[in-house]
């Protein structure tokens, strides 16, 4: 089985995929980011490992509207998932006083670290704030800190994917068949205006911090 994201190998190497749509889950959050209508988009960009399927799809929706021209790339480079990178990538663009709005990170540590870096530069970020703050994977911290306002936006990256495989191996173990050789995981946005504790308990990853 794969398990939450493809690999580039022959179908006849596993009986079934459970994955997520990286695609949509950039699409879900650059539609939000749009319906924010802000004056303008001035976006820092902090990508996952070039080439995964997370920082592929997370990076299309993203770079359409940079190529469109109706958002601009302060700032586009890889943290590969890491924290300590992404805040030093957000320090560089603090310290050339290029000016910025949105912070659009791959994952919810990279967004972690970028904020640290606004908040030694005492730059305000979260909701009615100077900096809108997204990232993606639904971590408990990151949810509780778009509940609480201190970030805007967390995209969902469903884990919950371990039940259906497991219903797969029963249907294997009994002698069945698989109706589906990839199954795509439903997944969706939270964002601050609507987010709720229910919401950190149901779908929230890991432990808060």
């Amino acid at each position: 089985f794969l398990f939450d994201r493809m690999m580039n190998v022959d179908e006849s190497m596993y009986e079934s995929a459970v994955v997520s749509d990286m695609a949509k889950q950039g699409t879900t959050a650059v539609e939000w980011l749009k319906a924010q209508k802000l004056p303008e988009y001035n976006v820092i960009h902090i990508q996952g490992a070039m080439g995964s399927d997370a920082q592929i799809g997370r990076t299309a929706a993203l770079q359409a509207e940079f190529d469109a021209g109706t958002m601009k790339m302060v700032m586009q480079q890889t943290a590969t998932w890491d924290e300590a990178t992404a805040k030093q990538i957000v320090e560089s663009v603090i310290n050339s006083g290029d000016k910025f709005n949105v912070i659009y990170a791959e994952n919810d540590g990279m967004a972690r670290g970028a904020v640290a870096a606004l908040d030694e530069a005492n730059i305000s970020h979260g909701v009615g704030k100077d900096v809108l703050i997204m990232g993606f994977d639904c971590n408990k911290f990151a949810l509780k800190a778009v509940l609480d306002g201190e970030w805007n936006y967390d995209g969902q990256c469903s884990p919950f994917q371990a039940s259906v495989i497991g219903q797969m191996i029963k249907t294997l173990e009994s002698g069945g068949t698989l109706t589906e050789k990839k199954v795509i995981s439903e997944e969706k946005g939270f964002d601050a205006a609507t987010i709720t504790q229910a919401d950190i308990d149901t779908y929230g990853l890991g432990e808060l911090e």
